[in-house]
């Protein structure tokens, strides 16, 4: 399985489809489980993990985050790649325990909700929301602005989902690995850089 072009991640992202998102091997070299954000659903939120197997994380615009009331997980962010973690969330209504499939698709359906305020969620939770840099992969070449510009380029709100690809024996899939459980289950990869 080849890479993909952009214009073929984007329209599978326009569908509410997954895609593989691939960051450069000099930086993390990992591939992500990338979703749109409005296109999350319980089957794809258990999809990423169950398979996926990292963290899942709801990227953000600084807009959105600032809308949402989200704080940085840190005051001093000392994380080698500069990855903005927000406190964790939860929707404040319509879930149990919030870790279920449902229940996290369910608050990240609420954050990305047009009108959503910091009255809609609680913290902490069980989604873990990143925030992206202004100016997006041409600022910052990571899977949190690659997503929100995947979403943003098909037209869709600029969130987006994202979940690391971890091997069956827990190390972390790359580009060999990832083209191989691309071609498992359908999906397209597509390259930041």
């Amino acid at each position: 399985m080849s890479v993909s072009t952009i214009e073929e991640a984007i329209e599978d992202i326009r569908q509410g489809k997954m895609v593989i998102l691939v960051d450069d091997e000099d930086r993390e070299n990992e591939g992500d489980l990338t979703l749109a954000a409005e296109a999350a659903t319980p089957e794809n939120i258990n999809f990423m993990a169950k398979y996926g197997r990292g963290l899942i994380c709801l990227t953000l615009t600084p807009d959105k985050c600032d809308q949402l009331g989200l704080r940085p997980m840190v005051r001093d962010n000392t994380s080698p790649f500069e990855t903005a973690f927000t406190v964790s969330i939860e929707a404040k209504h319509g879930v149990t325990t919030g870790i279920s499939a449902a229940d996290r698709a369910h608050t990240i359906i609420t954050a990305v909700n047009d009108g959503a305020s910091p009255n809609d969620l609680v913290s902490p939770g069980h989604i873990f929301p990143l925030r992206a840099r202004k100016g997006g992969v041409l600022v910052r070449l990571g899977q949190t602005e690659g997503s929100v510009d995947l979403a943003r380029l098909a037209g869709l709100k600029p969130a987006g989902v994202i979940c690391e690809i971890m091997n069956d024996d827990g190390s972390m899939a790359r580009m060999p690995e990832l083209k191989v459980f691309a071609k498992e289950h359908g999906l397209k990869i597509c390259t930041i850089a």
